[in-house]
């Protein structure tokens, strides 16, 4: 089996992952000090939990506050992150065949605009994620073309720009995104389908959980990602997970999630702790009203108040187009 070593360098603070409920001031993330470094080896490890055996996280609320978008021309919603600047704003977008677009809103469900991609395609964005890139001081926002359901094509790749100014968004701003780094990526045995796109804030790993029945691979693509190079993923846990629509880390880094249709599911990460070994772990069930008919998208809030969860509509024209918020207690 090949093996790799990657150092990485977390917070020398790290110590506060072991607070039940983390927050994220929503301020831009700089890279941790070099004075605690971890050795990662990278091998395929299989976890061993019982899904149908968990504790349930009592964290958040049962029950979802529910907004409808102001934005109601929706259909394939399948991600959503939070801004790290603006407060209360959100980033969504839609997959498959669908426009080059991020589109900006708001935890009222406000329509605050749109970002262009310019120059690239949406062959399948499936999921968004925003966090540190390469340079210190600034947020970016990551689009995941990772979408191949008949696991057809050659490679896939993870689109990131900087957080563009929205201090004066609203529902007329459309921003032409010119500069966008393209990370192309490979998976080591061939094709596959993903829909969940997870960043590591504290190293700026950028992680993949595959949509298989039944299982899903966890793949990373270490930083500093190459946008001149293809970069082969490195396979690291089999998961027991049917059909992962979404996945996110917490601003603070200290707080896993994943979803499919169905189910929500919740780590909290301990210190030192990688993002594989850390769901190597039995989660926790996490709260999932189930009102979403096509559950697609899940984040963290910026501010460490709960999760947000959006879905696909394309297939249920009476659906409303809606954002459901589960808040810490």
């Amino acid at each position: 089996m090949m093996k790799s070593v990657y150092s990485c360098l977390l917070f020398s603070g790290f110590a506060a992952f072991t607070i039940a409920c983390g927050k994220d001031n929503g301020s831009p993330v700089t890279p941790p000090p070099a004075d605690t470094t971890i050795v990662v080896v990278d091998t395929v490890k299989t976890a061993g939990y019982d899904l149908s055996l968990l504790d349930r996280c009592t964290l958040f609320n049962e029950t979802p506050v529910v907004t409808p978008t102001q934005k109601q021309d929706y259909r394939e919603l399948s991600g959503v992150a939070p801004s790290r600047v603006y407060a209360g704003l959100l980033y969504v977008h839609e997959d498959s065949g669908n426009y080059n677009e991020v589109y900006v809103t708001d935890t009222k469900g406000q329509d605050m605009g749109k970002l262009v991609l310019d120059g690239i395609g949406n062959r399948d964005w499936e999921d968004i994620a925003t966090g540190p890139g390469p340079e210190n001081g600034k947020n970016y926002i990551y689009v995941a073309e990772i979408g191949d359901n008949k696991a057809a094509n050659p490679s896939v790749f993870i689109y990131r720009f900087p957080e563009p100014d929205l201090s004066a968004a609203n529902a007329a701003t459309v921003i032409h995104i010119t500069a966008v780094d393209k990370i192309e990526l490979v998976y080591p045995k061939g094709a596959v389908n993903a829909e969940s796109l997870l960043l590591d804030p504290l190293t700026r790993d950028l992680y993949i959980a595959t949509k298989e029945q039944a299982r899903s691979t966890l793949y990373v693509a270490r930083y500093p990602q190459s946008t001149s190079k293809v970069t082969t993923l490195v396979a690291l846990d089999k998961l027991p997970f049917d059909l992962l629509t979404a996945g996110d880390i917490s601003g603070d880094g200290s707080e896993i999630i994943v979803r499919n249709t169905g189910q929500i599911w919740y780590w909290k990460r301990n210190a030192g702790e990688t993002i594989a070994a850390a769901m190597l772990r039995k989660p926790q069930d996490a709260p999932y009203a189930r009102n979403e008919r096509q559950g697609e998208g899940v984040c963290f809030a910026a501010d460490g108040s709960g999760y947000i969860t959006d879905s696909e509509v394309k297939d249920y024209p009476t659906e409303k187009v809606a954002l459901s918020f589960y808040k810490r207690k």
